[in-house]
């Protein structure tokens, strides 16, 4: 008979069981030569020195596949910031697993592209900031950005990557998503992410200046709706539309500690990308403890795992297996409670204040915006 006393728990202390992830996101710098006011890494950055090289990387990808890991995405920051970013990728290849290099385009000459298919990438997503140069380039932070990614985009259906455009919509640009979509299709996209700013991290320091407006928000839903339509067939539309104007939430990562993880920059590992910002979660770090008793056994995995932590009204609803509860991370910042029905549900007894406030941040008259900056000697 099994040792109770190693019966994985949640919060609640009740039994939980632990499926397999399916993807890991792997996030190997948080240097970037982009300075997104949306971005989604923490506000306080990994500093160069603490990263894993090349070879923990290759450690960590080997212990994910066997913990039953097919695909990684290797993002940042900019991964193409590694020197090191090929061999990053031969570790990934030889683990088998499936790369998506996720990636802003800049700093990638085709001479990298060329060399990274030959290590074993097998597709590219291209972040998108605007439909015209002025707005990328404001948006980015970084000056000629717009024609950067262009030629970046041309290497990649020239080379023969199967190609995903990851286009970041808020206030300042959701009145150009058709011509997004439009473009995505001209460089010959698989697939588009439709990506509505999620207010964490870097974000939230730009609420004002980001958050759509309810009207934005039908808007973009009518435009991908008529899209998948029209592309049926051609192209895949992800939609991931404004939390704050929702009437339930989204699932936490498919539900918390279920079929992904991260691996921050330090080796720290996490649920989700923004867990940290839950400030008494304790996280356990690869360079200590493999990669499968952290999935399995660590206190922050197990959290929120299944449902039997869940308050009312998550406990009695239909949608309980459906939407897990919602945002953890989103129910901390909101409701100041990790714990907490995430208050975008309307079932929230926080929706009616948290609906409030995302319409009087859209009604704010402004467009200056915070910059993701590394500091200094980071």
């Amino acid at each position: 008979m099994k040792d109770q006393q190693h019966q994985p728990r949640d919060l609640d202390g009740n039994p939980v069981t632990p499926g397999l992830p399916m993807a890991m996101l792997a996030e190997v710098t948080h240097r970037c030569p982009l300075a997104c006011p949306y971005c989604s890494n923490p506000v306080e950055l990994t500093r160069a020195a603490q990263e894993l090289t090349a070879d923990d990387w290759g450690r960590v990808f080997r212990q994910a596949a066997d913990l039953g890991v097919l695909q990684v995405h290797v993002s940042g920051g900019e991964p193409g910031a590694r020197r090191d970013l090929a061999q990053i990728v031969t570790h990934a290849r030889d683990a088998r697993l499936y790369v998506n290099l996720i990636t802003s385009g800049i700093g990638i000459t085709r001479e990298r592209l060329e060399e990274l298919d030959r290590a074993g990438v097998d597709h590219v997503q291209l972040s998108l900031q605007g439909i015209r140069p002025d707005m990328a380039d404001r948006i980015s932070g970084h000056p000629g950005s717009w024609d950067k990614k262009m030629a970046f985009a041309a290497w990649v259906q020239e080379i023969g990557f199967p190609l995903t455009i990851n286009a970041v919509v808020h206030r300042q640009n959701l009145e150009r998503l058709p011509e997004m979509i439009a473009l995505a299709e001209q460089l010959g996209a698989r697939r588009i992410e439709v990506a509505t700013v999620q207010f964490h991290g870097w974000a939230d320091l730009n609420r004002k200046a980001l958050m759509p407006t309810r009207e934005q928000a039908a808007f973009a839903r009518q435009v991908v709706n008529d899209a998948r339509i029209r592309l049926r067939g051609r192209m895949v539309i992800d939609y991931v539309p404004a939390d704050h104007h929702a009437v339930y939430p989204k699932a936490c990562m498919g539900g918390w500690g279920s079929t992904g993880l991260n691996v921050a920059p330090d080796g720290t590992v996490l649920p989700c990308h923004a867990a940290q910002s839950i400030p008494w979660m304790r996280f356990e770090n690869v360079r200590d403890t493999p990669l499968g008793e952290i999935w399995h056994g660590s206190d922050s995995f197990n959290a929120f795992r299944g449902t039997g932590w869940m308050p009312e009204p998550c406990q009695s609803c239909a949608r309980k297996t459906v939407d897990f509860g919602g945002c953890r991370c989103q129910a901390m910042a909101l409701a100041g409670d990790a714990r907490a029905t995430d208050p975008v549900c309307s079932l929230s007894p926080f929706h009616a204040q948290v609906v409030a406030r995302a319409e009087d941040d859209a009604r704010a008259d402004t467009a200056d915006l915070v910059y993701r900056r590394m500091r200094k000697g980071e």
